[in-house]
C-alpha cells in the first residue's frame, strides 16, 4: 500500500536530522545508495528508497531537492540527461534537455557588426531554452516510478518553504555572482536579505515562491509547469523582459527516450547517453583509441600514459566539434563513430615523443566557449536499477534570472549552442555547424552520464559537471578504476587534467601533478594551465566479489553520499 505525503515527509526529517555535517564522502550499503554535490538531496532519495520506492523515485526525489538546496546547477527551470539500466539489463535514456523557442534564429545574439552581445548571451530571458527537467522527472516517473508523484516532491517543498541551514559552500557560491544576481529584482529578492544585505554561513534561506511553485507541480503534474498558471506566468515575464518562450513552446516540450550508446573497454561493456549529449559517443572514441595502448601507471612511464591521454582527448573533441548536434537536425555517422577500426585509424597519427598541434588537424570546424556549472548524482537500489542523471542551469545559476513569483531560475543553455554562425575559424574560413540554433533544436551537450557493466553487472555509476571538460572527468575516472586499479575513492580523488582540442592547451589541477611529470609533458610541445579543480564525480562503485555498493562523494565542491 502507498504511504502518504506525510509519512514520506516525516522519514525524510527524521533521517535529515542523524548527520548536519556538510561533507560525507564515502557509504557502503547492500540496499541502496545515492551519492550527489549535496546532503539534503542524497538523504531525500535515500528516504524513497526505504519506504520501497526503486531507482527512479530516488532520482526524481533527488533532483527537486537539488533545485532547493543547490540553486546554481539544481533546476525545474533547465534540463539534462537521465541514463536507466534496469535489474533485468535493459538500458536506456530520457532526454530532457533544453530546446529552442520557436523563435529563435542562428544569429539572435549578435550586433550589427557580427560580434556576440554577451550581456543578451548569458543574462536574463533572451538565452533560456525551453526547460526540460519537469517533463523529464515526471516522463520517468510516469513509466517507472513505484512511489506516489506528490511525495516525491515533498522534501524538496518542505525544503523551500521552512529552509535549511546555508554551508560556507552556498553563501560563497552565491557572493562569487553577488553583481550578475543583483541585476534582476527577482533575484535580489531570493538571493539577498530584505535589507539587501548577503546571507552568512549557517543562517536559514527560505524560497516561499519556490515552495508554491513545487506545490503545483506536485498536485497537477507537469502540467501546471507546461500548461497550467506557472506556464502563464513564466510567459508573461518573458514578454516583459525579452524574452522569446511562448506557451506554445511550452506546451509542445517532450522528453525524448533515446536508445544509450553502447561499448566495451578492456572487457567492460560501457553504457552512455547518445546525442544530442556528446557525451557517450566521444568517451567511447577516447576508450577505443586507448584500448590499443598500454597505460602504465609506473612512475617512470607515467608521462607515457598522459601524453596519449592528452592526445586522445584533443582527437576525439575534434570529431565532437566537427559531427555531434541534435540527431533530429543532424545527420550523425554514430556507427563509425564508434566503430574500434576508426579509433585505431585516428589513433594511427599519434606521436608518442611530440605532441600534435591542434590547428593543423583540420581547419574546417569552428569553436565557441563552454561553461563549467552542472550538477550529476548516481544511485542504485536494492534491486540494482541503476540511474546516472546530469542535469544543468548551463552557467551558475544559469541566466541569473528568477522567475518573479515563481522563484526558479532560469537556465541560459541558448549559448550552448555555436551561437557565432558567421565566425571565421583559424584557416580563415567558415567552420562546420552541426550545432547552429533552430528552433525546437535541442542544444550539444557534454553531459555524460555513464554506467559500467562488469561481467554483465553493474560495476560502476558515474558523471561529473565541468561543461566540456565533463567527458575527460568521466574518462579519468574510468582509466583509473579499469587500467591502474585504483579504488573508486582513489581514482575520485587523484588530480585531473583536460584538453579540448581548442584552445590548445591542458588545464591542470594546480599543484596536485608531479614537477617532474610536468616537465616531461612540456618538453613534448604540452602546453598547460593550473585551474583550481576539475569536475565533481558523484560515483558508486559495485564490488563484484561481495555486491557491496561503495558510494562515493566527490571532495572537490560540497558532496554526500547516503545509504542504508
Amino acid at each position: 500500500m502507498k504511504s502518504s505525503p506525510l509519512i514520506c515527509l516525516l522519514i525524510f526529517i527524521f533521517l535529515n536530522n542523524l548527520q548536519s555535517q556538510s561533507f560525507q564522502h564515502s557509504v557502503v550499503s547492500r540496499s541502496g545508495v545515492v551519492v550527489s554535490v549535496e546532503e539534503h538531496a542524497s538523504k531525500a532519495g535515500v528516504a524513497m528508497l526505504r519506504r520501497g520506492g526503486n531507482a527512479i523515485d530516488a532520482a526524481v526525489a533527488t533532483a527537486f531537492v537539488l533545485a532547493v538546496t543547490y540553486p546554481q546547477a539544481g533546476n525545474i527551470g533547465g534540463g539534462g540527461f537521465m541514463l536507466i539500466r534496469f535489474a533485468n539489463g535493459n538500458a536506456l535514456g530520457i532526454d530532457y534537455r533544453e530546446t529552442a523557442p520557436a523563435l529563435a534564429t542562428a544569429d539572435m545574439f549578435l550586433r550589427a557588426d557580427g560580434s556576440v552581445d554577451t550581456l543578451l548571451s548569458d543574462y536574463g530571458y533572451l538565452c533560456a531554452g525551453v526547460p526540460g527537467t519537469v517533463r523529464g522527472m515526471e516522463t520517468a516517473w510516469k513509466h517507472y516510478g513505484k512511489l506516489p508523484w506528490k511525495d516525491l516532491l515533498e522534501p524538496a517543498i518542505q525544503l523551500a518553504d521552512t529552509g535549511y541551514l546555508l554551508t560556507p559552500f552556498h553563501t560563497g557560491q552565491m557572493d562569487a555572482y553577488d553583481n550578475a544576481l543583483h541585476m534582476f529584482e527577482s533575484s535580489r529578492k531570493v538571493f539577498f536579505k530584505p535589507n539587501g544585505e548577503r546571507y552568512r554561513p549557517g543562517e536559514r534561506f527560505i524560497q516561499k515562491d519556490l515552495a508554491r511553485t513545487l506545490r503545483l507541480i506536485a498536485e497537477q503534474g507537469s502540467d501546471a509547469f507546461y500548461k497550467g498558471v506557472i506556464a502563464d506566468r513564466l510567459v508573461s515575464e518573458m514578454q516583459t523582459h525579452g524574452g522569446i518562450i511562448s506557451k506554445n513552446d511550452l506546451e509542445n516540450y517532450r522528453a525524448v527516450f533515446r536508445k544509450p550508446v553502447l561499448g566495451t573497454y578492456r572487457g567492460y561493456g560501457i553504457i552512455g547517453m547518445p546525442p544530442p549529449s556528446s557525451g557517450g559517443i566521444t568517451l567511447m572514441i577516447m576508450l577505443n583509441m586507448l584500448e590499443n595502448y598500454d597505460l602504465s601507471f609506473e612512475k617512470q612511464k607515467a608521462a607515457n600514459t598522459y601524453h596519449l591521454v592528452i592526445e586522445t582527448m584533443r582527437r576525439a573533441y575534434y570529431e565532437r566539434a566537427k559531427c555531434l548536434g541534435d540527431p533530429d537536425f543532424v545527420a550523425i555517422p554514430t556507427d563509425s563513430l564508434l566503430s574500434k577500426t576508426f579509433a585505431r585509424l585516428l589513433a594511427g597519427p599519434i606521436n608518442l615523443k611530440q605532441a600534435s598541434p591542434s590547428q593543423i588537424m583540420n581547419p574546417d570546424v569552428s569553436r565557441y566557449k563552454d561553461y563549467l556549472e552542472t550538477t550529476h548524482f548516481s544511485l542504485i537500489d536494492r534491486e540494482g536499477n541503476c540511474v546516472s542523471n546530469t542535469y544543468t542551469l548551463e552557467d551558475n545559476f544559469g541566466s541569473k534570472a528568477v522567475v518573479a513569483d515563481l522563484g526558479f531560475l532560469l537556465n541560459n543553455e541558448m549559448h550552448d549552442f555555436n551561437i557565432e554562425p558567421n565566425r571565421v575559424n583559424f584557416m580563415g574560413g567558415f567552420g562546420t555547424n552541426p550545432n547552429l540554433i533552430q528552433p525546437g533544436k535541442r542544444m550539444l551537450s557534454s553531459m555524460t552520464p555513464t554506467i559500467v557493466l562488469k561481467d554483465g553487472k553493474p560495476f560502476l555509476i558515474t558523471g561529473s559537471p565541468g561543461g566540456r571538460t565533463i567527458i575527460n572527468t568521466v574518462l579519468q575516472v574510468l582509466i583509473h578504476t579499469i587500467d591502474h586499479k585504483l579504488t573508486l575513492r582513489e581514482a575520485i580523488d587523484h588530480p585531473r587534467l583536460n584538453h579540448n582540442w581548442l584552445p590548445d592547451v591542458v588545464r591542470i589541477e594546480s599543484g596536485r601533478w608531479p614537477e617532474t611529470l610536468i616537465k616531461n609533458l612540456l618538453s613534448r610541445g604540452h602546453a598547460f594551465k593550473d585551474v583550481v579543480f576539475l569536475g565533481d564525480a558523484h560515483s558508486i562503485w559495485i564490488d563484484p566479489a561481495t555486491g557491496l555498493y561503495h558510494g562515493e562523494a566527490d571532495s572537490r565542491r560540497m558532496g554526500w553520499a547516503e545509504g542504508y
